[in-house]
């Protein structure tokens, strides 16, 4: 057993008495590649929005790096490096790539974002835009206004805003939502590159991807966790075959 970086007991959100989580124990060790799979309304991006504190549970404990962020505030939270992406897309499309990342960039100088300032001042965070850019692939697209990029790309680069954070965890919701095989690949080839040094725990349908990724599996169902494991272990239960990979397969 590894070193733990998030961890839930009991994590229960409950919306006028229908419970989308219930009693979420998940534990997320350093260095890993932990996916939440389950049906529709199984309770996935509920359970990703109680992690990244844009809904406060019901009921239950969060502890990240061994610190209580229950309470903590969404932005709170993401300065001490849980930092996550969102099944939609959300970039500026009028900018460029490396604008976008350079506004990511510009944490470091607290709440002043400088939208209005000279590009003069914020040209020393270019170097580092285009290294992240790098990173995840688009160093040719770096001038080129995010709404022109393909919907991968525009993913790819919404990945490259969130390493701008230097984040120990980052949460993936969906990284290959509604994108073609060509996408998929170079999303999946890129998270691969992404995982040294990091720690990642994902919301996934894509089943191979899934299995050539992740190091452990949680499964949720109707909010509970119905079974975790490997790959394997997870895909040969008979309970996940019937509530998940049986309704997959149909």
């Amino acid at each position: 057993m590894g070193e733990t970086v998030l961890e839930t007991s009991g994590l229960t959100k409950s919306f006028r008495g229908f419970t989308a989580v219930d009693n979420v124990a998940l534990r997320v060790e350093d260095g890993t590649i932990h996916a939440l799979i389950g049906p529709n309304g199984a309770g996935k991006t509920t359970c990703f929005n109680l992690l990244t504190k844009f809904l406060q549970p019901s009921a239950g404990r969060i502890l990240f790096r061994g610190e209580d962020i229950t309470q903590a505030r969404p932005a709170d939270v993401a300065r001490r490096g849980l930092v996550r992406s969102f099944q939609i897309s959300a970039v500026f499309g009028r900018l460029s790539a490396r604008e976008n990342v350079r506004i990511a960039l510009q944490r470091e100088r607290g709440p002043s974002f400088d939208f209005w300032r000279s590009d003069r001042i914020l040209r020393r965070f270019d170097d580092r835009a285009r290294a992240l850019l790098a990173e995840v692939g688009l160093s040719e697209f770096s001038e080129v206004p995010a709404a022109e990029l393909s919907y991968g790309r525009k993913r790819a680069l919404e990945i490259a805003t969130t390493l701008a954070l230097d984040p120990p965890l980052l949460l993936l919701d969906e990284p290959t939502a509604g994108m073609t095989e060509q996408d998929v690949t170079r999303i999946v080839d890129l998270i691969r590159r992404l995982r040294v040094g990091r720690t990642i725990l994902m919301v996934e349908h894509n089943l191979s991807v899934v299995s050539g990724l992740s190091d452990r599996i949680t499964v949720l169902t109707r909010g509970r966790v119905l079974a975790e494991g490997s790959y394997e272990t997870v895909s040969q239960d008979p309970a996940v075959i019937t509530a998940y990979l049986g309704q997959e397969h149909a």
